[in-house]
């Protein structure tokens, strides 16, 4: 199990995503209301934040590999 120190880019990217996804609901989003996930910021925001979760945490993996 990892430590939560180790988790640190992965809350950090999901913050990020978090404010990325209201940002791109905002900016960007549907103004018909027919699109399921663009509609309304309570979708965008948690998907906004999981993505940007793994990609924190692949951010952070990428960083941590050691050349041989």
């Amino acid at each position: 199990m990892k430590k939560l120190s180790s988790l640190k880019w992965g809350w950090i990217g999901a913050l990020a995503g978090a404010v990325g996804g209201y940002w791109y609901w905002k900016e960007i989003g549907c103004v018909t209301g027919t699109c399921p996930l663009k509609s309304q910021w309570q979708t965008m925001v948690p998907y906004g934040a999981l993505l940007g979760y793994f990609g924190g945490g692949l951010l952070q993996d990428i960083g941590l590999k050691k050349p041989k």
